[in-house]
């Protein structure tokens, strides 16, 4: 599928170092661009046709972007080049139900719980022929790189975990948090309504733009940034798994049998054992991050190399600041 290109050398692993180190692989601006580096491909797995967008050699250490909702590809704009310069190969595909991704079968179910976009990296990977990978993600895509990580041991050699540990217990229902948190997960409880369903499926672009700048209040992002990005959002599934991803953890939709051992094993917090650097936006909309870490979330980390609270950065982080992540990353794969 694709030319054979070098591995990474040494040289390129110790550039890669450097630039950690030093802040030289990456620009210190804020803000957006497109990967112009990117080549758009697909493969299919046993559920779905990816789409993916993949930068620098074919033959170099693998690293999946994982975007999060609402977002899409293009969230890691300004962090995928700099891998790639430094010899990896980068990988960011559209997760199910976002731009041109499909099911394969009209008849699957159109379901978006965590086991099941947690399976969808695995199985990305194998159609892929990676036996290792780093992964990095947010949102949706930190809890899939999260469950990926934590499941499959053996395939993830590094983490970045922007919000850090987000493996959810589907199994009990949560109580109920303060207040305060309870108004930040307004958009969870409307989508756990016929009306929310409704109202994403009518006014799915002005919704999410919303959400942009609830989540994300210090940012401030272009017409174009936006609407770039927005275009996943008419994929035709887009809906449907919105609302199974919101509905399923308050138990309010069925999952699929299938993930039911997954979903068991999930809700005992397994450990994650690959190097990892969790990183938290201090304006973040969604989740405000914890105080330092305490024993509880250390415990969940094999190799916890850093944890780091970024101020000015909210909900966004690859596109609000693309240097601390593509640095983050680089620093992990250099250790590994």
């Amino acid at each position: 599928m694709d030319d054979a290109l070098p591995r990474p050398t040494r040289r390129a692993f110790m550039a890669a170092g450097v630039a950690a180190g030093a802040g030289l692989a990456v620009s210190a601006s804020a803000g957006w661009s497109q990967n112009a580096m990117a080549t758009t491909r697909f493969v299919d797995t046993p559920t779905l046709h990816v789409a993916y967008e993949e930068s620098g050699p074919s033959d170099g250490v693998a690293i999946l972007l994982l975007h999060g909702f609402p977002d899409d590809v293009h969230a890691y704009d300004g962090v995928a080049p700099p891998l790639a310069r430094a010899g990896f190969r980068v990988l960011v595909p559209y997760l199910r139900g976002f731009g041109p991704t499909r099911f394969r079968d009209p008849a699957t179910p159109r379901l978006a719980q965590q086991a099941a976009i947690g399976q969808d990296v695995i199985d990305l990977a194998d159609a892929l022929r990676l036996q290792t990978f780093a992964v990095a993600g947010y949102d949706w895509g930190g809890r899939a790189a999260a469950i990926a990580a934590a499941l499959h041991p053996q395939r993830v050699r590094a983490a970045v975990l922007i919000g850090g540990y987000t493996i959810q217990n589907t199994l009990a229902a949560a109580p109920p948090g303060p207040p305060e948190a309870e108004y930040r997960s307004w958009y969870q409880w409307y989508f756990n309504t016929e009306r929310g369903r409704a109202g994403l499926r009518a006014n799915r672009r002005s919704l999410c733009r919303l959400l942009w700048q609830l989540w994300s209040p210090s940012w401030r992002f272009t017409d174009a940034e936006y609407e770039l990005t927005a275009g996943a959002f008419d994929n035709p599934d887009f809906v449907d798994v919105v609302i199974h991803s919101y509905r399923h953890r308050h138990a309010n939709a069925v999952g699929d049998p299938r993930f039911a051992e997954v979903e068991a094993r999930l809700a005992t917090r397994p450990s994650i054992q690959a190097p990892s650097i969790l990183l938290f936006g201090a304006d973040d909309g969604v989740a405000p991050p914890p105080g330092d870490g305490s024993p509880g979330e250390r415990a969940l980390f094999g190799s916890l190399v850093e944890r780091r609270v970024i101020a000015g950065v909210g909900h966004f982080m690859p596109r609000e600041r693309p240097d601390i992540v593509s640095s983050a990353l680089l620093a992990l794969l250099q250790r590994a």
